[in-house]
C-alpha cells in the first residue's frame, strides 16, 4: 500500500521529472472505427435482445480516445462510410479532442457495424457487418504519412490485416512509423469469426509479431496463439516473448495483468468493480499504459515504474467495464485516481 500511495503522489504528474520525448508526445492509432450495438439486457441471444445500445468502437479508435480522455495527445488514422453512422463517429474524435487528420471517409462502402451478445458475466460475443466496410479499404496512398512520422508511439491491432488494400496501407504504416522512430505498440485483438479460418488469423498475427517493440494480449489469446497452451503458466507465455519484443502484457479481467521482459516478469492485481459490460476494456488498459509509457520509454527498464503504470492502466480497465459499450464507458484521470485511492 506505501507503493500505491507515493504513486499516487507523483507517477501521475505529467510535469513531475524530466521527459526523454524533444519533439513529440504523439500516440497515433491505426484501424477500424465503428458502431457496436450492445444489447440492452444482458445474457441473451441477439435474436432475443428487446433492444440495442448504440455505441461508438474500434479497438484502436478506443484506445486513441482512451488516451486523449486521459490528457493524452491521441490521433486515429482510418476510413469509414460517408453516411450517418460514419460522421457520427467523426463528432466523437472532435469531442474527445483526438486529432483526426488521418481520418477519412468513404463514398463507396458503409461503416462498419458490429453486434455484441453480453452473456450474464459481461463477456462478449460478436456479429459483425463488413461486406466490405469503408476500414478495410484504406490504401496506403491515403495514408498521412507527416501524422505518422509525428508519432512517438504508434499503437495498431490486427484486423486491418485482413483484407487488402488495407493490409497493405497497415504494413506501410507500420515501416513509416518505424523508420521514424516511434515506438510500436500492438494488440492483436483477436475477432475470428471476421478471419477465413483460424490458420488465418493466427498466420496474420504472428506475421507482424517480431516488429513490436509492446504487444498485449488477453489470456484467452494466449491460448489460442500457442494452440491451446495454458496461459497461467510462464514458459507458455514466454514463447510469446519474442526477441524484438521489449514488453508483453497478458490482461486478465478482474484478475489484473501480468507483465513479462527479457529481465523481469510479474503480476499487477485487479479492481473488483460491479462488470456490466466488458467491451473496451483492454482499449482502456492499453490507452492508459501508453499515456504513461510516451512519458519515459526507460520504464520498460525499470520495474518499479512500470508496476506503477500497469497499475494505472489496471485501474482505467476496471473503470471501463462498469458502463455498457467502448468508448460511452472509457474513463478520464480523475475516475482512475478516484479508483486507486479507494484501494489505498
Amino acid at each position: 500500500m506505501a507503493a500505491l500511495e507515493n504513486y499516487l503522489k507523483t507517477a501521475l504528474d505529467l510535469n513531475n521529472g524530466s521527459n526523454p520525448v524533444e519533439n513529440s508526445d504523439l500516440i497515433v492509432s491505426f484501424g477500424e472505427m465503428l458502431i457496436d450495438f450492445v444489447p440492452t439486457v444482458s445474457g441473451v441471444s441477439l435474436a432475443v435482445a428487446p433492444a440495442f445500445k448504440k455505441a461508438p468502437g474500434g479497438a484502436p479508435a478506443n484506445v486513441a480516445v482512451g488516451i486523449a480522455r486521459l490528457g493524452g495527445h491521441a490521433a486515429f488514422i482510418g476510413k469509414v462510410g460517408d453516411d450517418e453512422f460514419g460522421h457520427m463517429l467523426a463528432d466523437i474524435l472532435k469531442e474527445n479532442g483526438v486529432n483526426d487528420k488521418g481520418f477519412l471517409f468513404d463514398s463507396h462502402a458503409r461503416t462498419a457495424l458490429a453486434f455484441v451478445t453480453l452473456r450474464s458475466d459481461g463477456e462478449r460475443e460478436f456479429m459483425f457487418y463488413r461486406n466490405p466496410s469503408a476500414d478495410m479499404l484504406l490504401t496506403e496512398a491515403e495514408l498521412d504519412k507527416d501524422l505518422i512520422q509525428q508519432a512517438r508511439i504508434f499503437h495498431y491491432g490486427s484486423i486491418s490485416l485482413i483484407t487488402e488494400p488495407c493490409r497493405t496501407a497497415h504494413l506501410a504504416a507500420m515501416k513509416m512509423a518505424k523508420e521514424a522512430g516511434a515506438l510500436l505498440s500492438y494488440d492483436p485483438n483477436v475477432r475470428l469469426p471476421l478471419w477465413p479460418s483460424a490458420a488465418d488469423a493466427r498466420e496474420a498475427i504472428f506475421s507482424i509479431w517480431d516488429e513490436a517493440d509492446v504487444i498485449k494480449v488477453s489470456d484467452d489469446e494466449v491460448a489460442f496463439l500457442t494452440d491451446g497452451g495454458d496461459y497461467q503458466k510462464d514458459e507458455v507465455i514466454e514463447t510469446l516473448l519474442r526477441p524484438g519484443v521489449k514488453l508483453l502484457l497478458v490482461t486478465e479481467g478482474e484478475k489484473g495483468c501480468r507483465y513479462y521482459t527479457k529481465d523481469f516478469r510479474g503480476k499487477i492485481n485487479g479492481f473488483a468493480v460491479n462488470t456490466v459490460d466488458t467491451t473496451g476494456a483492454g482499449d482502456a488498459y492499453v490507452g492508459a499504459f501508453l499515456t504513461e509509457l510516451v512519458k519515459d520509454f526507460s520504464l520498460l527498464e525499470d520495474e518499479k515504474r512500470l508496476r506503477d503504470a500497469l497499475l494505472f492502466a489496471n485501474g482505467a480497465g476496471a473503470i471501463a467495464t462498469t458502463e455498457k459499450g467502448a468508448i460511452p464507458a472509457l474513463p478520464d484521470k480523475a475516475a482512475v485516481l478516484a479508483l486507486l485511492n479507494s484501494h489505498v
